[in-house]
């Protein structure tokens, strides 16, 4: 299995010491900060760590989101929000915006940004583990249920917190609707990518192939379409991936839509659908040295050079040249003027997200221990607010680069 995806940044993030002087009155309440402080730079670490796994992920995300729901939902279910969830200002940048923070003082907008570096984290372990050579089948189970996960976790956000934001997010912030639903239709996207490369390896019926290919352009075209009003100067980059993969899945529709017309005796619109299919794949091509050239957030890569790239346009060389052969010799049928109109339905291997949930809140929060947190003793200059000048670290990410001959390049 041969795989490219493009990836944006990971967001970052101001540390958080959880230090409230005077506020916290005992020692549950003491012990609940100090777990929110490593658990949170626990977390933080594993984005970055290449060791880290699907387990080692959701138990530290668990584990921090358990703690963090304390900030955020009443223990009693009296009123909706719990008091400390304007204690603590957060701050993070965004995956389109290079290093100009967000800031908000609501434990919700934690929430949300630190789910969405999860999720974040999730695309990019699938990405690592389908540049590998050699790919087992388990591995390649692996990458589609992480994106499977990631496209469930952005949904999550989307629909059930985001709206909770008493700041809603500004134009082309990551936790902007548009922005969350284009990562969504993404991560879909790849997943069945690799569905595709499996029904091809197992030598499924190409009319089934078709479809997922069709669908799977959709996607992208989809996802792209919901970026069209973004500045194009941060936005640029990741809709010229989004258009290429849809140029390139719709030549591999055609193409299998070829195999499909030839298999039913129309040789003439066979080659007409792989006429298409050609023109298509070069139009993918030059799309990815546009891509290459463009500036913007993700990995500066040649998307042509990579295996996943070539190995489709010999497959529409070869199959073409099948077709004229077999025109020329049995069928001597006309070709269309017009490419054939692609109607195509998958009935199996359509993508849906695994659904998602922050875990409960954890058990460490009592009323007792909530009781403990004291505003009433909050200092009137409140040092929680970070200084205007305070710097936000980009996150080091591990610079990966793709092993011989996988056609994926990892950012």
């Amino acid at each position: 299995m041969t795989h490219w995806f493009h990836r944006n940044p990971l967001k970052a993030t101001a540390p958080v010491s959880f230090n409230y002087y005077g506020v916290v009155t005992g020692p549950s309440a003491s012990k609940i900060c100090n777990d929110l402080r490593s658990s949170r730079a626990r977390l933080l670490e594993l984005f970055t760590d290449l060791n880290c796994n699907p387990e080692m992920m959701k138990n530290a995300a668990d584990s921090y989101f358990s703690l963090l729901q304390g900030f955020i939902n009443s223990l009693d279910e009296s009123t909706q929000e719990s008091k400390l969830r304007y204690i603590q200002n957060f701050k993070w940048t965004d995956t389109l915006q290079g290093q100009v923070p967000s800031a908000q003082q609501d434990a919700v907008f934690e929430l949300i940004s630190m789910g969405f570096n999860v999720a974040l984290w999730y695309t990019k372990y699938a990405s690592r583990l389908a540049g590998k050579e050699n790919i087992t089948e388990d591995e390649a189970k692996e990458v589609h249920r992480s994106l499977k996960i990631a496209a469930g976790i952005f949904k999550h956000l989307k629909e059930s917190h985001t709206p909770k934001l008493i700041t809603p997010a500004e134009k082309g912030r990551d936790l902007e609707s548009r922005l969350i639903e284009a990562y969504v239709i993404q991560c879909q996207a790849e997943a069945q990518e690799v569905t595709i490369a499996r029904a091809i390896e197992l030598k499924h019926a190409p009319g089934l192939i078709a479809a997922l290919a069709y669908e799977t352009a959709n996607f992208y075209q989809k996802a792209d379409h919901t970026l069209s009003s973004l500045e194009p100067a941060y936005s640029a980059k990741w809709r010229k991936y989004l258009h290429l993969k849809m140029c390139f899945y719709t030549a591999y529709a055609y193409c299998y839509h070829g195999e499909t017309l030839l298999a039913s005796d129309k040789c003439g619109e066979a080659i007409r659908s792989l006429q298409e299919a050609e023109k298509l794949y070069a139009k993918a091509e030059a799309l990815c040295k546009e891509y290459g050239e463009t500036k913007g957030p993700g990995p500066t890569v040649k998307p042509s050079g990579h295996l996943f790239f070539r190995k489709l346009g010999n497959v529409v060389k070869n199959t073409l040249e099948k077709c004229q052969r077999e025109n020329g010799f049995i069928y001597f049928q006309k070709i269309p003027t017009e490419a054939p109109q692609l109607e195509l339905k998958a009935n199996y291997g359509l993508v849906e997200p695994v659904p998602f949930e922050f875990p409960p809140t954890s058990a460490q929060w009592t009323p007792e221990t909530l009781a403990a947190f004291d505003l009433t003793k909050r200092p009137k200059d409140d040092s929680t607010k970070p200084k205007p000048e305070e710097e936000v670290k980009p996150v080091k990410e591990p610079d990966i680069k793709p092993q011989k001959d996988t056609g994926c390049y990892i950012s």
